[in-house]
């Protein structure tokens, strides 16, 4: 009796053993186990194009590292270029393949210790900018009032100017210099990151993780750092890799003026002012510097393109 009470248990048992897991429940259950970083990362290794700009800067990355033991000339050693002047204003060749300047330096040395500069200004302005600005966003949009206004007022002020020319304007004021250049255009960035960060504490701050943790006693400051901060990290990533392509940009304009690195630096819009009046005689001596900011600084629009796809929830499949 036992056993036909039983066996129809046992029946469905085997049945649904046999029933397939439905491929899309399968997937879940593999996402499920996986960290949110590890997808964005997958996305991003599918877009061609964020390969590409990966590809440029770790080309242009590797190319600085590498520049002491690749290069064939420090830039900064002029002394022995007085011994060889036929060296001067060479064209493009085996022995150089960048020509040489005005001075004889080599310039594809140049290029890859300009490559050097160009990399530290993009990532300590944005640096800069990310840890000061990000900071104000998040205290402007938690304790609101009058601080909120406040702090937001001035940074509609600072972007009521172009970046560029607030940039010039604080490099006159404290003089001219690659750490002055790096010092300005970090200021004219703080507004991007201030922005961003209020909005994403604004959004937060109404969720109700956020709630219960006021209701438990939790400290404002924990709150702020340990809970809201971290959701305003996918933004923020945005638009540090757009923002160091246009850091790149604006410290090489301030040097093409004559108020970022001042000589011997070899920094490549000081470059293109050097030997702007070869540009017809020998155009090598601006196309090459030219043609390496370019490229950077489509390298990090690219990758912070394709990092705002990857980033992007919408584009998330559940």
């Amino acid at each position: 009796m036992s056993e036909s009470v039983t066996e129809p248990h046992v029946q469905r048992s085997q049945q649904e053993a046999r029933i397939p897991v439905p491929a899309s429940d399968e997937a879940w259950r593999q996402r499920a186990g996986r960290s949110p970083w590890h997808d964005v990362l997958r996305r991003l290794l599918r877009n061609k194009l964020a390969l590409v700009g990966i590809a440029i800067i770790g080309t242009v990355m590797l190319t600085a590292l590498l520049a002491p033991v690749l290069a064939q000339q420090h830039p900064n050693k002029s002394g022995i270029f007085r011994a060889y002047p036929r060296e001067r204003k060479q064209a493009p060749s085996l022995e150089h393949p960048m020509g040489t300047d005005d001075l004889g330096r080599d310039m594809l040395s140049l290029i890859m210790y300009g490559a050097r500069v160009s990399i530290k200004v993009g990532v300590f302005a944005v640096g800069f900018a990310i840890l000061i600005g990000a900071t104000l966003g998040a205290i402007a949009g938690y304790a609101g009032g009058i601080v909120d206004t406040i702090i937001m007022r001035i940074m509609d002020i600072m972007l009521a100017f172009p970046s560029i020319l607030l940039a010039l304007a604080i490099v006159s004021a404290i003089g001219p210099g690659l750490f002055n250049a790096m010092l300005a255009v970090g200021i004219v960035s703080i507004p991007t990151y201030a922005r961003i960060a209020r909005a994403t504490v604004l959004g937060e701050s109404s969720r109700d993780y956020v709630t219960a943790a006021r209701s438990i006693g939790v400290r404002s400051s924990r709150i702020l750092w340990r809970h809201i901060i971290p959701n305003a990290l996918s933004p923020i990533i945005v638009a540090a890799s757009l923002g160091i392509a246009t850091a790149i940009l604006d410290a090489a304009g301030l040097g093409f003026l004559g108020l970022g690195a001042q000589p011997p630096t070899p920094e490549w819009g000081l470059m293109l002012s050097r030997n702007k009046s070869h540009m017809f005689t020998s155009p090598w001596m601006v196309f090459f510097p030219g043609v390496s900011i370019m490229f950077l600084v489509l390298g990090f629009n690219l990758l912070g393109d394709g990092l705002r796809d990857a980033l992007d929830p919408r584009l998330r499949q559940v």
